[in-house]
């Protein structure tokens, strides 16, 4: 693709990092940056590098957070019994969003995946551990809400693994057919779970 100018070629380069944003979009976006007004740019371009200089994650469930400790972890609304472990931030927000759970979280920063070289000790799973253990049995359930995949299943069977001593309750959230869907067209292998796990 041509461009008229090094410096839209140099910004689209930069916007199609972006994950699911290809070329065309990024020069959408960026032919658009350049008709806004200027502090308008500048308020995105400090907003993004505020982002990423200033985000910290919470000491205890390693969330991202403001502050030294979330807001889930410091409000006195939540249960301190149950704590539900996830992948990343984007999963907080999906269980937050069904206004169903009322306990804590655990970030772990991932699955393991040996394939990508990410192993057990490159996610929080020992903060984990040690956040169980130093309860001193406030923690009665942990819910192990990963991934349905073998990654994600490798990281919870790991995790139930590391806890079996420490005497707490680990579940995992229940998996079956969609709300809505078609039996024909689900998968064999969440039909089977769903036949097994049945209420």
């Amino acid at each position: 693709m041509e461009y008229p100018s090094k410096l839209i070629e140099s910004a689209v380069e930069e916007i199609a990092k972006l994950p699911g944003i290809g070329k065309k979009t990024a020069l959408r976006l960026a032919l658009h940056l350049l008709k806004q007004e200027k502090e308008e740019v500048l308020s995105l371009a400090e907003s993004l590098v505020d982002l990423r200089e200033n985000t910290r994650y919470c000491n205890s469930c390693f969330n991202i957070s403001d502050a030294d400790s979330c807001d889930i972890c410091t409000s006195h609304k939540r249960d301190n019994a149950v704590i539900c472990v996830v992948e990343d931030t984007r999963d907080v927000m999906a269980i937050e969003n069904t206004s169903q759970y009322f306990g804590l979280y655990h970030v772990l920063g991932g699955v393991i995946m040996p394939i990508d070289g990410i192993g057990p000790t490159d996610l929080t799973i020992d903060a984990l551990v040690s956040r169980v253990s130093a309860s001193q049995g406030e923690i009665k359930e942990i819910i192990l809400a990963l991934p349905a995949t073998m990654e994600g299943d490798t990281t919870s069977f790991y995790i139930t693994k590391k806890l079996k001593t420490l005497g707490v309750k680990v579940t995992s959230i229940a998996r079956g057919v969609p709300v809505g869907s078609e039996l024909e067209y689900t998968d064999e292998i969440t039909l089977g779970r769903s036949i097994m796990n049945r209420q």
